[in-house]
């Protein structure tokens, strides 16, 4: 089965500011190499879509979690096979603080 991918609002928020980071600290070309790796990444997905590790610091959750790595990028998603679609729930640097995947927002 195919599956469509969405991006949940926190991901593409997630997004921007990692775009805006690198705009300002390094320059809009890389800033657009970047996210544009990120969005591409998940692609994968459409035909492979548990090809990911679970998430170990989401798994007391009642949505099971996925994860696949771009650069240093976790970009963490849900795969519904009931309504075929992959969502993004979260693009987590790897260089920061773990436990800070398990925010609610």
């Amino acid at each position: 089965m195919k599956f469509e991918i969405i991006w949940s609002e926190f991901a593409e928020n997630q997004l921007d500011e990692i775009y805006e980071y690198y705009e300002k600290e390094v320059n809009r070309r890389v800033a657009k190499k970047i996210t544009k790796g990120i969005i591409n990444e998940p692609k994968k997905l459409m035909n492979l879509s548990f090809i990911g590790q679970e998430e170990e610091l989401l798994k007391e959750r009642k949505t099971k979690y996925r994860y696949i790595i771009y650069t240093n990028y976790k970009i963490i998603y849900s795969v519904d096979t009931k309504n075929g679609f992959i969502k993004i729930a979260d693009v987590f640097d790897t260089r920061q603080y773990p436990l800070k995947m398990k925010r609610t927002k």
